[in-house]
């Protein structure tokens, strides 16, 4: 079996900033780490490979530098890790993303099974995953807390639903995203993060994974975001005096000339 767990590269602080020109996150010389929805994804794929021998790939978008992000999920289980990076895939928004995401599936010979966090703690729309089944053409299901059996051909689940639980069953190939519900996710070894250290990873750009530049990054992104801000919520105070008939008498008047 093959899995591919998708992780991104998140900054790891609230203080970002963000390209005025472009209205994307800056994300050089900030500190970043991998987003912490997808340490479940891997912790969970690591798991099927001890159980079954499956073979994990990481799979990335990003800036060079998340190479080093790749080499902590090794130092976490997974066997070896693929970062795509080109400006070309800078600005992408989900859709993009889970465009350029499946050209490096495809380049890689594809897969059994994708596992994704359930969503990133950055951009918070939780899409790409349903959005990169959609692309690859296979069967996907969200928020999975536990997977309770996987066949030759298919996987038995257990999903979170708005009343409770439901289990399912999916045909493979598929793609499900976890959360974190679904296991505990383990620390490296010193022994596995002196390895991870020696790793290579595989570097491929927008030439390599024979993608469409006018369907990646920021060319292939129907969606855009047009202005960022920080919310300002200005409070009104006023102090009442006088006796209990009094104070509820103009608290009564405050609420009637409240314009809603």
């Amino acid at each position: 079996m093959r899995i591919v767990v998708c992780i991104k590269q998140v900054p790891g602080t609230n203080e970002v900033k963000m390209d005025p020109v472009t209205n994307t996150i800056i994300r050089e010389n900030i500190p970043a780490i991998i987003n912490p929805f997808d340490t479940y994804a891997i912790e969970e794929a690591v798991r099927i490979k001890e159980k079954l021998g499956a073979h994990v790939t990481g799979l990335s978008m990003g800036i060079p530098a998340a190479q080093h992000m790749l080499r902590e999920a090794i130092a976490l289980g997974i066997d070896e890790g693929v970062l795509l990076t080109d400006r070309k895939f800078a600005g992408a928004d989900t859709l993009a993303t889970s465009y350029t995401l499946s050209k490096g599936i495809e380049k890689i010979g594809g897969c059994d099974l994708i596992i994704c966090g359930k969503h990133a703690s950055d951009g918070d729309t939780a899409q790409v995953g349903a959005s990169l089944a959609i692309t690859l053409n296979i069967a996907y299901a969200s928020d999975i807390s536990k997977i309770i059996e996987i066949k030759q051909d298919s996987m038995h689940c257990m999903k979170i639903t708005d009343d409770g639980y439901e289990e399912i069953e999916i045909q493979l190939p598929a793609l499900i995203t976890v959360v974190k519900e679904i296991n505990m996710p383990r620390l490296p070894s010193i022994k596995s993060m002196k390895a991870a250290k020696m790793a290579e990873i595989e570097i491929a750009d927008i030439a390599s994974v024979k993608a469409d530049e006018h369907r990646a990054g920021l060319k292939g992104s129907p969606t855009q975001v047009r202005r960022t801000f920080v919310p300002v919520h200005e409070v009104e105070s006023a102090e009442i005096e006088g006796t209990a008939e009094e104070k509820a008498e103009k608290i009564a008047e405050l609420l009637l000339s409240i314009e809603i």
